[in-house]
């Protein structure tokens, strides 16, 4: 894993790959050519890239990697891309989290949070869960990168039995777009990514609900649950984190539009605590 090359490459992009891109509806043109011209090692792969792109791929499946908190983080395709505003909940995390932090990092996707949230902490111990085949594959290139574990099943139930009651940060960016509305989404997300990572059930928060509940069994003495939601659905979140025995708060980033809930555990004040080892 390493820091991604700068969108500002002083290499001009082709004019005749800018003027594709733009003619498919490519709002960042001449961006997104640079990143593709500087991937291609031949022409011939660069045509191939560029086709797929016009076609409708997300250009983060086109070029096999997304840049994440400055880390280039492999994403195959079907695999749920990590968006700008989630580099929230991982400023959060780094923000509570302490040298040998437990972490773990549930509907991993990619693995991009915990690879981000290892890489900026001291010695932190990271496991990653995911239900899709195909996110854990992929999540397993980043997250071992980082000297960390991924496991395949639904949330907590392929988790070492042996972290419950250890857990010091607990990142889940579940999904939660409401059931009716996953039709509303653009195009590379809805076809190109898969559904269980979008659909959040009938008002967004099924998953966030079933992670809440059985978070306490696993959080340490102190220890956080981080959840991404949307602000409409935060209050609703705040009760589940509430009802389920956590001290809640809403974290929000004007500048990317996100908006977090964290939710501590009994023994402390919002900080994780230190395990010994």
């Amino acid at each position: 894993m390493s820091a991604s090359p700068s969108a500002s490459s002083p290499s001009p992009a082709p004019s005749a790959v800018v003027a594709r891109l733009r003619a498919a509806g490519c709002v960042f043109a001449e961006d997104e050519a640079r990143l593709l011209v500087s991937t291609a090692g031949t022409a011939a792969e660069l045509t191939a890239m560029v086709d797929r792109r016009v076609a409708g791929l997300p250009l983060e499946h086109v070029l096999g990697w997304a840049e994440f908190r400055g880390l280039r983080i492999a994403v195959d395709p079907g695999v749920f891309v990590p968006r700008r505003r989630t580099e929230f909940l991982v400023r959060e995390a780094v923000a509570l989290a302490r040298p040998n932090a437990v972490v773990v990092d549930l509907c991993c996707g990619s693995g991009a949070l915990g690879a981000a949230l290892a890489m900026a902490l001291d010695r932190a111990e990271l496991y990653a869960t995911d239900i899709d085949p195909a996110a854990v594959r992929c999540a397993r290139r980043n997250v071992d990168a980082v000297g960390g574990r991924v496991y395949e099943g639904d949330l907590y139930d392929p988790l070492p039995g042996a972290l419950r009651g250890r857990v010091d940060v607990l990142l889940a960016n579940v999904p939660y777009v409401p059931t009716e509305e996953v039709g509303l989404l653009p195009p590379e997300a809805r076809i190109h990514e898969a559904r269980v990572a979008l659909d959040g059930g009938a008002d967004g928060l099924d998953v966030l609900r079933r992670v809440t509940a059985a978070a306490p069994d696993w959080l340490a003495p102190g220890g956080s649950l981080l959840v991404e939601t949307s602000e409409r659905q935060a209050p609703l979140a705040v009760e589940t984190f509430a009802r389920s025995g956590l001290v809640p708060r809403v974290a929000r980033s004007e500048e990317l539009y996100a908006t977090v809930v964290v939710g501590t555990g009994p023994g402390g004040t919002g900080g994780a605590q230190p395990i010994q080892r």
